[in-house]
């Protein structure tokens, strides 16, 4: 339970995962993003509700969107907020992650946004005893990306059922299919989790060297043909190569996995009318998606950016006091499935 932003004395919750959330949890950061979206329709676009809070945005990745992001939906709330890039700080001098949440604690950090290139760095910051403020995972590695995810199950509700239509409603019955490189995707895999806690079906398409291990055993269905699975989706997630990541040679040329598997407007035109064409950016231009495609009005890319500040305002808030439920922290739900 969520005490008042006054109480020092609750329990610090988390958002490590969006396997840590239950259907209930996501309908409800959903539903308080509807509240924030109408912010920013308002004159003055600020909320007191954060206000004497400190937010740290812990970056040991390059990022632009997710960061800003962040920093926005937090400024809205009227908390105080802290970036802490690790290029030119003491993290480039040989510092530990330990050491440096002991200085954010000292700097009284009541919430930590950390995007960390190593898997599992959120949790284990989550979970050291480092800190006592909420850690929000902005993106681990090859892990997760939990409120990517949350912003894009927002603007596909938005989108198919209706800002006002979809309050208390998931995505039950909705067919996504989500494109190309699943392998090196923390979206991809905090998607997965997500739309099929939400009811959505799933179904990941990708060439097989960028099919993960395991993947049988997730909630979703694999398929190595786009145009067999486009007819029947209501929504089409396209993911970015993400070539920075790679060591090998994962398909023969750029021009062939465009051939195969990326989205033009000949394949788009496959789609049912109503459905979306989603993008988490950035996006290489001519290799998943055409231009064509990327500036249609079917193209969500836009929106998902200014849906992700709603989400993310939404999260704060709820971890830091602006609601009687809680998020569930990650080691509560482990206890709870021991």
């Amino acid at each position: 339970m969520l005490c008042s932003p006054g109480d020092t004395s609750r329990t610090p919750r988390h958002l490590i995962s969006a396997a840590d959330l239950t259907r209930d949890d996501a309908v409800l950061i959903l539903d308080t993003a509807e509240e924030m979206a109408r912010v920013a329709d308002r004159p003055i676009k600020k909320l007191p509700t954060l206000r004497g809070r400190t937010v740290v945005n812990l970056f040991f990745e390059d990022s632009t969107r997710t960061r800003i992001s962040f920093e926005a939906a937090a400024k809205r709330l009227s908390a105080d907020v802290i970036n802490f890039s690790a290029k030119g700080s003491s993290v480039s001098k040989g510092e530990s992650l330990k050491d440096t949440a002991l200085t954010l604690e000292a700097m009284g950090a009541d919430a930590v946004v950390i995007r960390h290139g190593s898997s599992g760095a959120p949790y284990r910051l989550a979970t050291s005893g480092w800190i006592d403020g909420a850690v929000v995972n902005a993106g681990d590695g090859t892990h997760e990306h939990p409120t990517q995810a949350l912003l894009d199950a927002f603007t596909i509700r938005r989108r198919l059922v209706g800002a006002d239509a979809g309050l208390g409603k998931d995505l039950e019955g909705r067919r996504v299919t989500i494109v190309g490189d699943v392998l090196h995707s923390r979206v991809a895999r905090s998607n997965v989790h997500l739309l099929t806690t939400l009811g959505a079906e799933v179904t990941l398409v990708a060439p097989p060297t960028l099919v993960p291990v395991g993947v049988e055993g997730w909630p979703c269905e694999v398929s190595y043909s786009l145009d067999e699975v486009l007819p029947a989706s209501d929504a089409v997630m396209m993911l970015r190569v993400q070539r920075e990541r790679m060591n090998a040679a994962y398909f023969p040329t750029e021009r062939e996995y465009s051939r195969r598997y990326g989205l033009d407007g000949l394949r788009m035109a496959k789609m049912p009318e109503h459905a979306v064409v989603m993008h988490p950016g950035p996006m290489n231009r001519g290799m998943e998606i055409t231009a064509e495609v990327a500036d249609s009005g079917r193209c969500t890319a836009v929106e998902q950016v200014a849906n992700g500040v709603s989400i993310r305002m939404a999260v704060l808030y709820l971890l830091l006091g602006g609601s009687e439920t809680a998020l569930p922290s990650a080691a509560a739900r482990t206890e709870e499935n021991k």
